[in-house]
């Protein structure tokens, strides 16, 4: 058990660890290969040397996130498909998918504008990976300065209403996504409720 203080931090360690092996996508061999080399290396005992395999790490990296986008990329078409066909929703040129939830009645807001939001987002499997509603603060942004798909997203709404956008990757973050709370190639869903332009 983690009992003490200490213990409870180098259990940590090893959470941040993991956070930067969430990358991989490793298997339970693979991850058992991985506690291998850390008591190896612990005893100095490493099994082949680093300064040869240690350059190939990143681009193994890369290819597993390249074949890991595509397939949630494959799984984020479909439910692109499914959000355009639902009533109310309007599909964009870049792919965006619009649904108005509550019609705003105020300003409505420029790529040049300063916008103050509260929102949601999740991924499609319906985990949230960021809510202001959570930190029980609006956001406030130059609409300029987010993801495409906010850009343009927002710009279509008007003070006081609220929205669906559901985001393809290719307009949110892309390949590269942000590592372990979004997947690379993710379709992102966001609730946006616009509270002022300024």
């Amino acid at each position: 058990g983690l009992n003490t203080d200490e213990e409870k931090t180098i259990y940590a360690v090893g959470l941040l660890m993991g956070r930067q092996l969430s990358a991989l996508s490793l298997s339970p061999a693979e991850l058992e290969i991985v506690k291998h080399a850390l008591s190896d290396s612990a005893n100095n005992k490493p099994a082949v040397n680093l300064d040869e395999w240690g350059p190939k790490i990143d681009g193994m990296v890369q290819i597993r996130q390249v074949k890991l986008a595509s397939k949630t990329k494959d799984e984020g078409k479909a439910f692109l498909e499914k959000a355009a066909g639902e009533s109310g929703a309007r599909r964009t040129q870049t792919g965006m998918i619009f649904k108005e939830i509550t019609a705003g009645t105020g300003a409505q807001p420029m790529a040049s504008s300063n916008v103050k939001v509260n929102y949601k987002g999740t991924l499609i499997n319906g985990t949230e990976f960021d809510s202001s509603y959570k930190r029980g603060q609006p956001a406030e942004f130059p609409l300029n300065q987010v993801i495409p798909c906010w850009t343009e997203g927002v710009q279509m709404m008007k003070v006081g209403g609220k929205a669906q956008l559901v985001c393809p990757s290719e307009i949110a973050y892309g390949d590269a996504g942000r590592p372990p709370t979004i997947p690379g190639g993710s379709t992102l869903i966001f609730e946006v409720e616009l509270l002022e332009v300024k």
